[in-house]
Formats: structure tokens, C-alpha cells, sequence
């Protein structure tokens, strides 16, 4: 259920929105630096998060929750640590991570990483679907990170927890030195500040 007015701008929002998207983001922040793993039938790939955007319900017009539940975003009114995943345009695979603030719909959108683990494999699914310039653009971008880690809408609920494939480990280290700044390609909600990478990284998207 939508809460603001859809051409809202961020400075704007009331200050129950920003709490919450607040919280969402720090989330966000959270996962850079994080590995996310995924088990296939021709190998393991592990990227580590560089890029993420977050995304909250109906306080956010960019948020795929912001008009209510649907078929295609039950996932995001899920319990946290699970996966969102959807087809954007009718083209490219996305994968989000459920952070589930204040029982509000969140979705962290993963949209870049650095291959550390299973380059082969991730050459070879990229090679497939398409030309790369150079190791760093193997997950440089939403829909590169899906096809180099085998992610498919098959995975769209699915724990982070390795049961099913998919293995979420937190960021081992301390936090890494971060840039935000508006998300990329909304119609609505462009001035929100919820993008989030690591600065100065090679495999952020361009």
C-alpha cells in the first residue's frame, strides 16, 4: 500500500519514511563487502557484493511494493535473508536480498560484485550470453551478476542459507570506505540517495 505521493521527492518524505528507509539502508550498506555464493551443476561462483540499492515499500515510489503485494513481489513481504528475484523488462535477471525492516517490503537490489571464486564458470555463463571486455565486468551490473552467478527466477524466495544453492556469508572485515547517491534507471523516486558502492572499485557498474 502506497503511503506518500508517487512524484515525492526525497526531501520531502515525512519523517516516519525516512526512519524506515533509513534503517533500509543501513542494511544496504551492510551487505557490501558481504560474499554471495552460488552452487550449480557446473560449479561454484562467489562474487563479493560492490554495488547494492535499497528499496522500501510504500514509502519508496521506486519500490516494486509500493501499490501492495502481488504475485510478482510476494517475496519482498517475506522473512529477511531470502531471495527477491525478477525479470526486468522481459529481459534481464535481477536479484535482490529481503532485509524485512519493521515488516515493511525491502528489497536490496545486488547490483554489482567482484568474481572472487569460480571465474571459469562465471566466464564461461557470461561468454554464453554475450561479449566481456575484462574480468572486472563479469558482475559489473545487475543483470551481468545474475548470468555470472547462475541466478534464475527459479531462485525467487529462496534462503540465503545455502539450503537451496545460495549462501550469503556476512562482510568479514571491517566496513569499507562507501559512496551513495541516487539509484540508477527509476522513473520515479530519482533523487532517492539509496545507492550504495564501494568507492573507487572497478567492478561497480557503469
Amino acid at each position: 500500500m502506497s503511503l506518500v505521493p508517487s512524484d515525492i521527492a526525497y526531501g520531502d518524505l515525512p519523517g516516519e519514511a525516512r526512519r524506515l528507509l533509513d534503517k533500509v539502508a543501513a542494511r544496504a550498506r551492510g551487505l557490501l563487502g558481504a560474499h554471495l555464493s552460488v552452487e550449480r551443476d557446473d560449479g561454484r561462483v562467489t562474487a563479493r557484493i560492490m554495488e547494492v540499492e535499497a528499496y522500501g515499500g510504500g514509502f519508496d515510489p521506486g519500490s516494486h511494493a509500493y501499490r501492495g503485494p502481488s504475485a510478482r513481489n510476494a517475496a519482498m513481504f517475506g522473512p529477511p535473508l531470502h531471495a527477491y528475484v525478477y525479470r526486468h523488462m522481459g529481459l534481464h535477471t535481477c536479484f535482490n536480498v529481503v532485509v524485512a525492516v519493521d515488516g515493511t517490503p525491502t528489497g536490496v537490489l545486488i547490483r554489482a560484485g567482484e568474481i572472487v571464486e569460480g571465474l571459469e564458470a562465471a566466464r564461461a555463463r557470461r561468454s554464453a550470453k554475450g561479449r566481456t571486455r575484462s574480468d572486472n565486468d563479469l558482475a559489473a551490473g545487475p543483470a551481468r551478476l545474475t548470468v555470472a552467478l547462475g541466478i534464475t527466477l527459479a531462485d525467487v524466495g529462496a534462503p540465503l542459507d545455502g539450503s537451496t544453492g545460495i549462501t550469503l556469508t556476512p562482510r568479514p572485515g571491517p566496513e569499507p570506505t562507501i559512496a551513495s547517491g541516487p539509484r540508477i534507471g527509476l522513473g520515479k523516486a530519482t533523487d532517492f540517495p539509496l545507492r550504495f558502492w564501494i568507492e573507487g572499485d572497478p567492478s561497480v557498474s557503469r
